[in-house]
């Protein structure tokens, strides 16, 4: 049994598994949850935030389970915990070759994985990662990319990436693309910068990332925000459809190609231009930015 592909998001916020007085306020103020048993719980906190996923269940359908790392022995505590919800969607952090077999659920069928590449390994792992039939998205992380390389920080004074972490995530992305898969992008730790957030955010969008992992509700309103088309870039699809003589459900441009609005507009450009049209619906109303 194949898992449903991933079309969570765009704003996915974290959530401490031990705090089930916030997980309701988190699923209102995102696309979805990401309820985690690893970093955002402390060693002493797991095993109540384990009982707190079995007592205080949310919407499957739009709830992730960030569960530790495959070889620790939270990682079957875990697993064991899950059997007794109804979630299907696993978060496997540090995932790279070590991760052979599925995680089966108490039914026998594989959760649906989104591998979470945040080591050198975990990157260079990426393409046969994306290719397991379990992995329904690949999600990458820089600071603990960074940590496993032996550095001590994924950006710059300014705040832009340095190069090694722009590396991963490109990588992650291309990985996650060559295989019809899924691609989150990396959560922006600055709680106070919800420019940078929503900077990333508009980059990610742009890329082809399925959504963005947060750290605050504030940055998942300015992720929501950066991945919903404004209205300006709604009516320029609009008009590269219309001046090709295409439906944005699809159809080749007669002759190849066309111009509009000065413009050579081919394949490619249309198929960007239904990308727009189908994130303005799916965002429920246009962005303004």
């Amino acid at each position: 049994m194949t898992p449903e592909p991933f079309t969570l998001g765009p704003a996915l916020l974290f959530c401490p598994a031990d705090r089930p007085d916030r997980f309701a306020k988190a699923a209102e103020r995102a696309d979805g949850v990401i309820l985690d048993l690893e970093d955002g719980v402390g060693p002493a906190s797991r095993e109540a935030a384990r009982r707190a996923l079995q007592e205080h269940p949310l919407d499957p359908a739009r709830t992730i389970v960030r569960v530790n790392a495959v070889g620790t022995p939270d990682h079957e505590a875990d697993l064991a915990a899950l059997a007794g919800t109804a979630y299907t969607t696993v978060m496997l952090p540090k995932a790279d070759g070590r991760f052979v077999g599925p995680l089966l659920r108490a039914d026998g069928a594989p959760y649906a994985v989104v591998a979470l590449c945040e080591t050198a390994a975990g990157v260079l792992a990426a393409p046969a990662l994306a290719m397991r039939p379990d992995v329904v998205a690949l999600a990458w992380g820089a600071e603990d990319l960074v940590a496993s390389l032996g550095g001590t920080s994924s950006r710059r004074a300014d705040g832009t990436y340095r190069d090694v972490a722009r590396h991963a995530r490109s990588a992650v992305l291309l990985a996650a693309g060559a295989a019809g898969k899924a691609a989150v992008d990396a959560v922006h730790v600055d709680l106070d910068d919800l420019d940078g957030v929503r900077a990333e955010a508009e980059d990610a969008a742009a890329c082809g990332f399925t959504a963005t992992m947060c750290v605050h509700p504030r940055h998942a309103e300015a992720v929501r925000a950066a991945y919903a088309p404004s209205g300006e870039e709604v009516e320029r699809a609009r008009r590269l459809l219309d001046g090709a003589g295409v439906p944005p459900s699809g159809g080749a441009v007669p002759g190849g190609a066309a111009r509009v609005d000065g413009q050579m507009v081919d394949e490619p450009l249309l198929r960007h231009a239904r990308t727009v049209l189908e994130r303005a619906v799916a965002g429920g109303a246009v962005g303004e930015h």
